[in-house]
């Protein structure tokens, strides 16, 4: 019971941190997720929606819902696949991109910040041991 309830109280505490430094950028999570994603893919960062629906975990509903808001605000575009045209490209805009640069930095010095009380030591064998308990419950996705 301790330590999930204190997996608990962490995931709250966590939560609302990177909450308030998303909204310093007026992003939420999901979207800091899929800007986040499109940065990290090869330039000139461009994915499926099946790709980031992979690498965020969720429905295509959800995917969907995540890119009409960010389309809305300019912030990515979608264009018929080159290679096939019965699907998408979700691409970062100038706007999108430059966004997420901005954020990037605040939201790694609130991990850093966020994990400051541990030694890197200490962050690998936290990083480790919560690696095994989520495989031993069949999460796989690293």
């Amino acid at each position: 019971m301790a330590v999930l309830g204190r997996l608990s109280r962490l995931h709250q505490l966590v939560n609302t941190e990177l909450r308030r430094t998303f909204a310093a950028h007026d992003l939420d999570s999901a979207s800091f997720d899929v800007l986040a994603t499109l940065r990290r893919s090869d330039p000139p960062h461009r994915l499926t929606p099946a790709e980031l629906m992979r690498s965020a975990m969720v429905t295509s509903g959800a995917i969907t819902q995540r890119l009409d808001r960010l389309e809305s605000r300019g912030l990515v575009t979608r264009t018929p696949s080159a290679s096939d045209g019965r699907s998408v490209v979700v691409a970062l805009t100038p706007e999108g991109h430059a966004l997420i640069d901005r954020a990037l930095p605040d939201h790694l010095a609130t991990e850093e910040r966020l994990l400051a009380a541990l030694t890197g030591p200490e962050r690998d064998a936290l990083a480790g041991g919560l690696r095994n308990l989520l495989e031993s419950l069949g999460d796989t996705t690293g």
